[in-house]
């Protein structure tokens, strides 16, 4: 089971990405491994040495009683101090953001794949756009020709 960002890759321009750790609650695992997770507008940040994700929402699991949930919370990342370290370093050497890709199971738990991206701009976007269509276009004419 892999939940991928599919707006990541769109938005941003992705160079180098690592696997870390997520601090859950119980529920929050059993919504995850349901499939129930949004990255869309999620984004990973720096604070007070940690790694913590913002903003991904996982919804309340439909068997959970519990009353007062937040979906949106922030949730702590468990990477090794010195990855920690060469994280921070990196995003102030190139103005860089980290974005989680997708969230996936390994051996029973669960991982969060968060990458180094920088932000595309409107024209930049647009013109990957055309590109691709263009490609599109150019195989379905190669298809034409093929027998």
């Amino acid at each position: 089971m892999r939940i991928k960002n599919k707006k990541a890759s769109f938005n941003y321009e992705i160079s180098d990405a690592f696997e870390a750790g997520i601090v859950l609650a119980g529920a929050e695992v059993k919504s995850i491994k349901s499939g129930r997770v949004n990255l869309s507008d999620a984004f990973v940040k720096i604070v007070g040495g940690e790694l913590w994700l913002v903003n991904a929402d996982i919804p309340r699991y439909k068997s959970d009683g519990s009353l007062e949930y937040d979906s949106k919370r922030s949730r702590k990342l468990l990477v090794k101090r010195k990855e920690l370290v060469k994280i921070d370093s990196k995003l102030k050497q190139k103005n860089l953001t980290l974005i989680p890709l997708s969230v996936y199971t390994s051996r029973g738990k669960i991982k969060v794949e968060v990458a180094f991206g920088k932000g595309r701009k409107k024209h930049e976007k647009k013109a990957r756009e055309k590109e691709r269509e263009l490609d599109r276009e150019l195989l379905c004419e190669k298809r034409k020709y093929m027998v």
